[in-house]
């Protein structure tokens, strides 16, 4: 199988040749190439330049051999066009200038039309498409309604999501709405990447490991089942992180494939949302920069876990860390390939 084939038919949950291999935020990141181009542009610029954030997009793809390539791009690009101002600060991420506090600033919240909000997105799609030509997949993404919805809330990263979780206790309706907004906008989002040539969608919840159960079920599993009700014509992979007690309620949102991060034991996540459901993961990120005896360890331990069962997508439990050894990721695709060969 070429890459695209293997990463298309483990998403799939049909049997592979070998065990297919990405990183989430390997796009840039560790690589002198990117680096090379952040001296010269800002990240907004980047992502919204269609030449740039091709290149940025396919820079993995032979330095890494991973199986797919993810879209260069920023979970707050579609929240701009919805009347957001956003800036993306160096070293501490999205500032939200007007953040929402009320229901009056939900409700001043624009409708989201993909050509018109991030046309320059799709242009890009199409050109990674063209030139990857079945090298490789790719994969396009969103932020998840609650973790866009913290952004902006919070107005900036947060630890505590005190103002958010505040707010949705508070003022349940406007939460509602506002998720409501969110989750439309990223159906859009996700079908437009997908019309123009995304194979796979992932959708990043990067911080609902901070709700409870409870919670979880009453705030935010609506809104996201109807996300991966709408989102059609491609595989879909759901990813949180910390999210141990909130694994049976993310597979039941949906998700053909759910993400394990490295907090969990591969086997027993897989084990509680059903081995009929693909799983991906869960290296720790840190192994890789412990140097490649501890990253051969690591990987060894998530593959006996997988026991090499259709479904499985091997990466890490988060992103690549800035500081990895390109060459040490490299190796480690080139490991989890060779483990696995059938």
């Amino acid at each position: 199988m070429i890459g695209a084939e293997r990463m298309l038919a483990a998403a799939r949950h049909q049997p592979v040749d070998a065990t297919p291999v990405w990183f989430m935020r390997q796009a840039g990141r560790c690589l002198a190439e990117y680096r090379a181009l952040r001296e010269r542009y800002d990240i907004l610029t980047l992502a919204k330049t269609p030449d740039l954030c091709a290149q940025v997009t396919l820079m993995p793809i032979d330095a890494f051999g991973v199986d797919a390539a993810v879209m260069f791009a920023d979970i707050m690009l579609p929240i701009e066009p919805m009347g957001v101002e956003l800036e993306i600060q160096p070293d501490v991420g999205p500032i939200i200038h007007n953040p929402i506090r009320s229901p009056a600033d939900v409700e001043r919240l624009r409708d989201f039309e993909p050509a018109a909000g991030v046309g320059f997105l799709m242009d890009a799609i199409r050109i990674v498409r063209r030139e990857l030509d079945g090298r490789a997949a790719l994969i396009g993404f969103s932020g998840a309604p609650f973790t866009l919805a913290c952004y902006l809330i919070e107005g900036r990263p947060s630890r505590e999501y005190a103002l958010a979780k505040s707010f949705m206790y508070r003022q349940p309706e406007a939460w509602h709405d506002l998720l409501a907004r969110l989750s439309e906008m990223v159906i859009r989002y996700l079908n437009a990447q997908v019309e123009a040539g995304a194979e796979v969608v992932q959708l990043f919840d990067s911080w609902v490991g901070a709700l409870s159960p409870t919670d979880y079920a009453e705030y935010v599993q609506p809104h996201v089942r109807r996300i991966f009700s709408e989102v059609r014509g491609a595989p879909t992979i759901h990813f949180g992180t910390q999210t141990a007690a909130l694994l049976e309620l993310m597979a039941e949102a949906g998700g053909d494939v759910l993400g394990i991060d490295a907090r969990q034991s591969l086997d027993v996540a897989w084990g509680r949302v059903g081995h009929d459901r693909g799983v991906q993961g869960n290296l720790d990120a840190t192994r890789i920069l412990a140097g490649w005896e501890a990253t051969e360890a690591g990987a060894r331990d998530v593959l006996r876990r997988a026991s090499g069962r259709p479904g499985h997508i091997f990466n890490l439990g988060h992103g690549v860390l800035p500081e990895s050894d390109p060459h040490i990721l490299r190796r480690l695709v080139d490991y989890v390939h060779a483990e696995t060969a059938r």
